[in-house]
C-alpha cells in the first residue's frame, strides 16, 4: 500500500535520483563528443534558464528531461559517432557497476537510495537502447547507433 511515508521516497526518487541518472546519461554523450573533438553542451531540465556554467545550463524544471547537443567531431566516422550515441548508456552502466562494486567492497552500505539509483539507471539504459523514433529525426540512442553503423547516418538523439 502506498502511504504517507512512501511520498518522501517518491519525491527523493523523482526530484533527486532520476535527475542524477539523467545528468549522468547526457554527460556520457557530452564526454564522448568532446573525446572525439566535438563541442558539446548540456541542458538540464526544461523551461526558463536558472543558471549557466560554461556549456551547462540548468533550467527551472530540472527534473524533467535533459539533453546534450554536440557539433561536428574532429574524429568523425561511424565508430566514433556510435560511441557518442551510446555514451549515455555507457556512463549509466559504469555508474551501476561502480555502485555495486563499492557496496561489495563495503565502501558503501546498501540502502534504498542506491537501490533506486541502480533501478533508474537500468531503466534508462533499457529504454535508451530500444530502437525507436520519437519524431522527425529524433531517435533513441539505440536507433541512432544502428543507423550510424548500418548506413552512416548521423542523427539527432532525444537526450
Amino acid at each position: 500500500m502506498f502511504g504517507f511515508n512512501d511520498m518522501i521516497k517518491f519525491f527523493v526518487s523523482f526530484l533527486i535520483i532520476l535527475p542524477m541518472v539523467s545528468v549522468i546519461h547526457v554527460s556520457g554523450h557530452s564526454f564522448m563528443a568532446m573525446l572525439f573533438g566535438g563541442k558539446a553542451s548540456l541542458d538540464i531540465g526544461m523551461g526558463k534558464r536558472l543558471l549557466k556554467v560554461g556549456p551547462i545550463q540548468v533550467r527551472r524544471i530540472y527534473f524533467i528531461d535533459s539533453f546534450c547537443k554536440f557539433g561536428e567531431l574532429r574524429v568523425d566516422n561511424r565508430l566514433t559517432s556510435a560511441l557518442v550515441y551510446s555514451g549515455g548508456c555507457l556512463f549509466n552502466l559504469a555508474s551501476i557497476f561502480l555502485i555495486n562494486l563499492l557496496i561489495i567492497k563495503d565502501v558503501l552500505e546498501p540502502n534504498l537510495f542506491f537501490y533506486q539509483f541502480v533501478y533508474f539507471s537500468t531503466y534508462y539504459v533499457f529504454f535508451a537502447l530500444l530502437p525507436v523514433q520519437y519524431g522527425d529525426n529524433k531517435l533513441s540512442d539505440g536507433l541512432a547507433v544502428y543507423k550510424v553503423l548500418r548506413y552512416g547516418e548521423r542523427c539527432e538523439i532525444n537526450n
